[in-house]
């Protein structure tokens, strides 16, 4: 017999149509020929693993866990909400009385200019009393300013000293970026 026979006389086999006298043939045939003794292993090993029942494998997460991160997502998103609500209500408010405040501190210093022009023209002795007066803060704001130039001048000719206040700067605006972003979802 032919080993293309046999192997479909195995298929057959397989199948459970293979006759009695069929059965014979392909047990001889087998007792000579090693290749498809191998074959018949291989196909009882593909027998095995195919008809075998599946296991069935169970995930670790339990659906009291998916239900818990659920419940946490939706409070986080509630929180989120919360906040974001409580944002719009605070720049609201801001609008109402940030803006006529705003307006009110910039006619203000902007009028003191025009005050002090005024009265150099209409009382020029009130003018010379009030220098006079506060004579002692412009001197400490000279001496200040002073004090000011001297750390900017060490600063800028030190290089790891400047090296180190843009340093601070950078992490100093990086944060102030950090906490003024929007709010994100987790």
């Amino acid at each position: 017999m032919p080993c293309r026979d046999a192997r479909l006389l195995l298929a057959a086999q397989r199948d459970g149509e293979l006759t009695p006298a069929d059965a014979a043939q392909l047990q001889q045939h087998l007792k000579h020929c090693a290749s498809c003794r191998a074959h018949e292993l291989r196909l009882q090993c593909l027998n095995t693993l195919l008809l075998s029942p599946a296991s069935r494998s169970y995930s670790s997460v339990s659906t009291e866990r998916i239900m818990l991160a659920v419940q946490q997502q939706k409070r986080i998103t509630q929180q989120l909400q919360d906040i974001h609500m409580q944002q719009q209500s605070r720049m609201a408010r801001f609008r109402v009385v940030g803006v006529p405040l705003a307006a009110l501190t910039l006619f203000t210093l902007s009028s003191i200019p025009l005050l002090l022009l005024a009265l150099t023209i209409v009382q020029p002795a009130l003018l010379v009393n009030l220098l006079s007066s506060s004579s002692g803060f412009v001197d400490i704001f000279i001496i200040l300013m002073q004090y000011m130039q001297i750390g900017l001048t060490l600063v800028t000719r030190d290089n790891r000293l400047l090296l180190g206040v843009a340093f601070v700067l950078v992490v100093m605006m990086g944060m102030w970026l950090r906490l003024m972003r929007h709010p994100q979802e987790a």
